[in-house]
């Protein structure tokens, strides 16, 4: 196990969420692996699968020395730090430990689930994204907001785009519906030696 790290927290709104934030010694964040799920609807071990996933190994291996956060070259995978929290003021009610994620390794697992038709993740990857934009053209034309603004602005942006997938929700259905039967059929021809892809076999002979 690796050794832990002292942290300090503080509490965040997304929105109309809360998540509790840490920050390192050297002054980089993190979320903890719990939250990162429990954000987008996902069971507490949701971030633990995405990080022994094949996609994040594939992701580790294509980005290396993009992020600082990622591992050496000679690693193909991610292990949270291990952080030491503590509860009250001044540790007067002791300490707790936490598994903590760099927020790049947090916006890429959102990411990732907002892909596979998490509409949670989409809404959270969106809102986000938009408020990132909004703060530099915020800055480019002088105008100033509060926190509390912004985060008003991130909830009604979030609800607005809720009912907007809502009211889309049958096309994005009938969508997956039919992208499921064509992979089923693809799968049933390649089982009986048939590449759906490929070039007829009277054609083969005479490709150059």
């Amino acid at each position: 196990m690796s050794e832990s790290i002292k942290a300090t927290r503080a509490t965040v709104a997304i929105g109309a969420l809360t998540v509790d934030a840490f920050m390192l010694p050297d002054g980089s964040y993190r979320m903890s692996l719990s939250q990162a799920a429990e954000c987008i609807g996902k069971p507490a071990r949701g971030t633990f699968d995405f990080l022994q996933s094949k996609a994040l190994k594939r992701l580790l291996g294509e980005v290396q020395g993009t992020f600082d956060f990622l591992p050496d070259e000679s690693t193909d995978t991610y292990n949270p730090e291990n952080l030491t929290v503590d509860i009250g003021e001044g540790g007067s009610q002791g300490q707790t430990r936490v598994r903590g994620l760099p927020l790049e390794l947090v916006a890429l697992y959102w990411a990732w689930e907002s892909f596979r038709g998490n509409r949670s993740a989409l809404l959270l990857t969106v809102s986000l994204t938009t408020e990132s934009l909004e703060r530099r053209f915020d800055n480019a034309f002088g105008v100033i907001r509060t926190e509390q603004e912004r985060n008003d602005r991130l909830s009604q942006q979030n609800k607005q785009l809720e009912r907007d997938l809502a009211v889309l929700g049958e096309g994005f259905a009938l969508d997956d519906d039919i992208r499921r039967e064509r992979d089923y059929y693809l799968s049933v021809l390649r089982d009986n030696g048939i590449e759906p892809y490929g070039l007829p076999s009277s054609d083969r002979g005479n490709v150059q």
